[in-house]
């Protein structure tokens, strides 16, 4: 008996094993967070597939998304960035990307850890669509983005924050009649 997915899984292979591995598994990890964010940001404009297919490449390319190391990145790592043909060379999401570490960073050194600061907004919990209606955005993912672009962060509108939300568990979005749905409902 073949499984039922969320039927944007079915598209690409990569998709399916994403979806089934990591989509909506609820990420406390910090830098983990933060590097989603980042791809999320990446991907704006673009299909979520072209970034699964260069994750690997944006790993190598930012260090493993170490956020020390890539607050340090200068012209010459950002110059090495644009050549690099594995990634999304966009000026625009690089320069995004280093801006969200030095936060990080800057957050890290207040005692503000960015996972708590994440889950903050949900009561630490995963929040449950109802599996039938689908949104691109919510008044939450809205009060989010306000909150990470008040702190500097970019690329992190609406739409960005809640794809963002939906990939790391803050939101359990998989349709009603997907295998995955119940599974990362249990505690």
């Amino acid at each position: 008996m073949t499984k039922q997915r969320c039927k944007w899984s079915e598209r690409d292979p990569m998709e399916t094993i994403y979806h089934d591995e990591e989509w909506g598994v609820p990420i406390r990890d910090s830098r983990m967070l933060w590097e989603c964010l980042m791809l999320e940001g990446f991907q704006a404009g673009l299909s979520w597939t072209v970034i699964l297919r260069k994750r690997e490449n944006f790993r190598d390319a930012f260090l493993g998304f170490n956020p020390e190391k890539v607050a340090r990145f200068a012209d010459r790592e950002i110059d090495l960035l644009l050549a690099n043909p594995g990634i999304v060379r966009s000026r625009a999401k690089i320069a995004a990307t280093i801006q969200g570490a030095r936060i990080y960073i800057e957050m890290q050194q207040k005692g503000e850890d960015f996972a708590s600061f994440c889950w903050q907004f949900t009561d630490g919990k995963t929040l449950h669509g109802d599996g039938r209606t689908f949104h691109t955005e919510t008044e939450l993912s809205k009060s989010i983005s306000k909150e990470l672009k008040r702190r500097g962060f970019k690329f992190v509108g609406p739409s960005i924050t809640y794809a963002w939300m939906q990939a790391v568990g803050m939101v359990n979005d998989h349709a009603w009649n997907c295998f995955r749905r119940n599974e990362i409902s249990k505690p």
